[in-house]
């Protein structure tokens, strides 16, 4: 038997261990303290005590659990509805089955993440964390899309069955995803770097940091305006990279851009495909950019299709003649029983998708209300010297990240919507003419939760009236933007905003809605029209400085730029001046 002293000495090391642990655990009802719907996250830990981050990982591994749950029940309703049900109802279940895969994927990786990091430690690089907040907003997204879809499709009586089978379920859901990405932001993005209407600021943000523009292809070996003389340059290329070489000979001098494959989209029949829809089947699946891009060169001419970029077509580029020589277009709206996600004429999810020179339509014209043109709901995509035609709802930067650069956008109503983190940078936002007595409203951002990494920045950009609305014969408002949803958060800065735009600048969607949740600013604008002495003197918003306005760059929104500097588009990372 040991000796009275030794037991004491155990006994009090044993009480002091129980005190760090009981130091270091916390009751469900304490953290949910800073979640936003407290009451909700209480139901999802009853009786459970313990830290932030294993509060994190329960509520993303039932994440998980729920959305394959709801899956089977989507795939349920369309097995037993798909013949009776309207159309509109079964395109937005397939909507949702749509979405809830993306959704899968998102929490799995999200999940894998968090588990592999200590309990007590927070051990997530700040990339790998932005990675995370950024899949788990998207998911939080991708479940809201769904959700209103249904709404707008099932409003009749006669799919009682769908509102209540699927889209009552689903509003916990949202309520859960809500409660796992609070408690990933609280136990793994550093606290630190909060500030100024985003998550953190990058190390390098804040300092004006110039990226020098460089051409898409070294030596002028395939240059970036490309037309029907270019052709014969393919053929003489090399079929792993489009470059005469570089000094290292790696390949990898930061100068040019790897390509894996080269095929060429010509209507005559001439080229490899003769639509977009046959080349994008041709693009390998699941690559992982080693290799470099699947370029399809995609030859000028009118192409009416529908073109869907599918998850596992990664790093696809494509490349057209120049605007209004390349252009996709279609005519989908929800007036004609489409949903506003579906009516896209081009749809991207894949990663790492790059499409420069070319044209995107929606021909269905102002009095078919919701008609978007382009879609983007890929990580890391880019358009360069593209443009985006349409009326209401015309570019969709639906989630994750995007970056979008000399541009133009035409549109009426909300026509830069969505909810991705998103730069628009030098591009051209032209309002048109809308339908009689309507008005006009030029972003729409969709975040709806506080912890969402998300915002739409729009920097050295022109807002200036489309020729038709220049000769409208009516008077069109004209406003910057209005709250699509509760936290909608828009930067516009160092642009030109040219005279028609209301002085107050920004619009109300309903009330007082959002009002005071939202996060709106502006920063070092010019032209008749970036007056603030006269705006909206709402709660969120907010004329601000250069160290505010630096989180809104590409480098303060995005954390890191490599995936903008491999393409080898022109960008500047930080503020102009």
């Amino acid at each position: 038997m040991g000796s009275p002293l030794l037991f004491l000495i155990t006994l009090l090391c044993f009480i002091q261990s129980l005190f760090v642990v009981s130091h270091n655990l916390s009751k469900s009802s304490t953290i949910c303290k800073t979640t936003p719907d407290p009451k909700y996250c209480k139901t999802v830990f009853p009786h459970s005590q313990g830290n932030v981050q294993q509060y994190g990982r329960f509520s993303i591994r039932k994440s998980l659990s729920q959305s394959r749950k709801f899956i089977r029940t989507v795939d349920r309703h369309l097995k037993r509805n798909a013949h009776v049900s309207p159309p509109a109802v079964t395109r937005a279940l397939q909507d949702c089955r749509f979405l809830a895969g993306l959704t899968m994927d998102y929490l799995l990786t999200s999940f894998e993440t968090v588990n592999d990091t200590s309990a007590s430690l927070k051990t997530l690089s700040f990339p790998k964390a932005d990675d995370v907040q950024t899949l788990l907003s998207a998911a939080l997204t991708n479940e809201q899309t769904c959700l209103e879809g249904l709404t707008t499709a099932a409003s009749s009586s006669a799919t009682w069955t769908v509102r209540n089978g699927v889209a009552l379920p689903l509003v916990n859901d949202t309520k859960l995803f809500s409660v796992s990405l609070a408690l990933f932001t609280k136990g793994w993005v550093p606290k630190k770097k909060k500030r100024a209407g985003f998550a953190w600021a990058h190390p390098r943000s804040g300092t004006s940091t110039h990226t020098k523009p460089f051409r898409l292809f070294r030596n002028g070996a395939l240059p970036l305006k490309m037309t029907e003389r270019t052709k014969a340059v393919y053929e003489s290329l090399s079929r792993r990279k489009l470059a005469d070489g570089d000094s290292n000979g790696d390949g990898d001098d930061g100068s040019m851009v790897l390509i894996s494959d080269i095929v060429t989209v010509i209507q005559d029949g001439t080229g490899n495909f003769t639509n977009i829809t046959a080349a994008v089947a041709a693009a390998p699946n699941n690559t992982d950019g080693s290799g470099g891009f699947f370029l399809i060169y995609v030859t000028a001419g009118i192409y009416e299709e529908y073109v869907s970029i599918a998850k596992n077509k990664r790093y696809v580029m494509m490349i057209g003649d120049g605007i209004n020589q390349t252009v996709v277009t279609g005519n989908r709206s929800v007036v004609d029983g489409w949903t506003t996600f579906n009516s896209a004429t081009f749809a991207v999810t894949a990663p790492n998708f790059v499409a420069v020179n070319m044209t995107f339509q929606n021909t269905a014209g102002p009095e078919k209300h919701q008609a978007v043109a382009l879609r983007s709901g890929a990580d890391f995509s880019i358009f360069y010297s593209c443009s985006f035609e349409a009326y209401q709802d015309t570019l969709y930067t639906h989630s994750l990240r995007q970056f979008y650069r000399e541009c133009d956008v035409y549109g009426t109503v909300d026509f830069i919507f969505g909810n991705a983190a998103v730069v628009f940078q030098n591009c051209n936002l032209y309002p048109r003419k809308p339908m009689p007595n309507q008005f006009s409203a030029i972003t729409a951002q969709g975040r709806s939760d506080p912890n969402q990494n998300t915002g739409t920045s729009i920097q050295n950009c022109t807002i200036k009236p489309a020729d038709d609305l220049v000769f409208s014969n009516y008077t069109v408002e004209t406003y910057l933007g209005r709250p699509w949803k509760n936290y909608s958060r828009t930067v516009i800065m160092e642009s030109y905003i040219d005279g028609f735009v209301e002085p107050v600048g920004w619009r109300e969607w309903n009330g007082d809605f959002a009002l005071s949740t939202l996060y709106y600013a502006e920063y070092n604008n010019i032209g008749p029209g970036s007056n603030t002495t006269n705006r909206v003197t709402w709660p969120g918003y907010h004329v601000i400085n250069s160290t505010d306005a630096a989180n809104f760059t590409v480098t303060g929104l995005f954390l890191e730029d490599d995936w903008i500097w491999k393409t080898g588009v022109p960008y500047i990372s930080g503020l102009i001046s």
